[in-house]
């Protein structure tokens, strides 16, 4: 697994969930930027709209290992997930938990690593 995924399980399969920069394009291309998302999600109209949201947000995530895995490995093509196999084998229950999967994504996906070098030249001198 990715050190910056997470982790969904869908009819009995896990599927990883990655932030990739498609993702984010794709994302802010619909939402407006990453930061617009979650009010999207919290104010959806209609029950209906949220529920796809979450499907469409579910899917791109989950199929960005696939898109990377294939990319990899030509010759062992992996199936992408689709929105009706999404729709099909979870409940809206399952749905609700999987929005706490799609934010850690989106966290360790934009999560800065910042190391400290030890003989920095900025380093205070005591």
């Amino acid at each position: 697994m990715d050190e910056r995924s997470a982790v969904v399980t869908i009819g009995g399969k896990e599927y990883e969930m990655l932030l990739t920069t498609k993702a984010t394009k794709a994302i802010a291309g619909r939402y407006g930027g990453l930061e617009n998302l979650g009010d999207k999600l919290m104010k959806s109209e209609n029950f209906e709209r949220a529920l796809d949201e979450i499907v469409w947000l579910i899917t791109l995530l989950c199929n960005q290992p696939i898109l990377v895995h294939n990319l990899k490995h030509p010759e062992d093509k992996q199936d992408e997930l689709t929105a009706d196999e999404v729709e099909l084998l979870t409940s809206p229950m399952e749905l609700t938990e999987y929005k706490d999967a799609i934010m850690e994504a989106m966290y360790r996906g934009t999560k800065r690593n910042v190391e400290s070098e030890p003989d920095s030249k900025n380093a205070q001198v005591g």
